[in-house]
């Protein structure tokens, strides 16, 4: 991001003007002055929360910033991920800060027990700790190359900038200029059932949601008996109001359960809308669903010719003996590219890498490819 003279003069003018004891005014007035480009937004909300965020003081040993005498208030496996984000050179962070702490460590261990617990089980007090590890989580969505053109210092010759910089040397065509694509985020569309079989999970599941809007292009429905769209609710920075506010315009918590008829709704009125530039779905659902099977089955199927993938989420994945035999889990597996449980944070994290690395891998053949959190997510 660019931050020179320029800028931080005009960051000291701006603060004039705020009141500085409001967090969210100070947030603004920077954000306003040194976010010139929408690719800009995530990388200068990961640098302020680092900066801003107090010392957690269960963590054991934080992360450093290179050349920086001042350690990040996170893990070290964060402060990697969130150097990482911000493209700093993570490989000189030094060696004892860069390991994981002990397992004796009574915070780590209870954090890491926090992680592998079932969502259903978890207390008041451990949802909080929860809702707090959604939002430090540091997502980071794969790229793909748009038909957009940038200067580049390698790349196909870029004779039109070739020519004009010749002017400075009489005519001849000195140094070659090059180009290459730009490189965008791909946005998320995200459909979380929030029927009442998934009453257990939804809240935390729309702290998850929540969390990804805040960094990444994510569009957002819940759907029991009907769809509805909550995208502009969960770009709330407060959680408690976008929460409120959701809860505020959708009318079927926890009723029944129309996957197939949500997902028509969808393809009719928003697929057109949301799906362009390579989109992710993700589906959050257990696949309980009182309609037409066929009538899911062929939702799914034009949803999944529209999506660049289409994923599953299904918190009973996680179950033991667990086994997708509904009739809405039969129709939908063969139009599914992944089914994920999202069940814990390993299994949220779990998804995390699999968006990190879509485009180093292709789209799995067969559909329905069952990825449970015991294994590796190499899709």
């Amino acid at each position: 991001m660019e931050a020179g003279p320029g800028r931080l003069t005009d960051a000291a003018r701006a603060l004039a003007h705020v009141d500085l004891g409001q967090s969210e005014d100070f947030r603004s007035a920077l954000r306003a002055v040194f976010v010139g480009r929408k690719e800009d937004l995530p990388v200068f909300e990961a640098a302020f929360d680092i900066y801003w965020s107090p010392p957690d003081p269960r963590v054991v040993a934080g992360g450093a910033i290179p050349g920086r005498p001042r350690p990040l208030p996170l893990p070290p496996d964060k402060a990697r991920a969130w150097m990482q984000l911000l493209g700093l050179n993570t490989s000189r962070m030094p060696r004892e800060t860069a390991e994981q702490p002990p397992a004796s460590s009574s915070g780590y261990s209870a954090q890491e027990l926090l992680r592998h617990k079932d969502f259903e089980d978890m207390t008041w007090q451990e949802t909080e700790e929860v809702k707090r590890l959604l939002q430090q989580s540091p997502w980071r969505i794969a790229e793909r190359k748009t038909r957009r053109l940038k200067a580049a210092s390698r790349g196909s010759v870029d004779l039109r900038r070739t020519a004009r910089h010749s002017i400075r040397t009489s005519g001849e065509m000195v140094t070659l200029m090059h180009r290459q694509r730009r490189l965008r985020r791909r946005p998320i569309v995200l459909l979380c059932d929030v029927s009442g079989s998934m009453e257990k999970y939804s809240r935390l599941l729309l702290i998850f949601a929540h969390a990804i809007a805040r960094r990444e292009d994510v569009e957002t429905f819940v759907f029991s008996t009907r769809l509805t769209r909550i995208t502009r609710m969960l770009r709330h920075r407060d959680l408690d109001r976008a929460l409120h506010d959701v809860g505020q315009k959708v009318h079927d918590f926890s009723g029944g359960t129309r996957i197939g008829q949500a997902l028509a709704d969808f393809n009719r009125r928003w697929a057109r809308r949301v799906l362009g530039h390579g989109a992710v779905v993700i589906v959050v659902s257990d696949g309980w669903d009182r309609g037409d099977p066929e009538e899911l089955e062929r939702g799914l199927a034009r949803l999944h010719r529209m999506a660049h993938r289409l994923i599953w989420l299904n918190p009973l994945l996680g179950s033991e003996g667990y086994e997708p035999l509904t009739r809405g889990m039969q129709a939908a597996l063969p139009h599914t590219d992944d089914f994920l449980a999202s069940h814990n944070l390993q299994a949220l994290d779990e998804l995390g890498r699999l968006l990190a690395g879509l485009d180093r891998h292709k789209r799995p053949r067969s559909a329905g490819r069952l990825v449970t959190v015991e294994q590796k997510t190499d899709a």
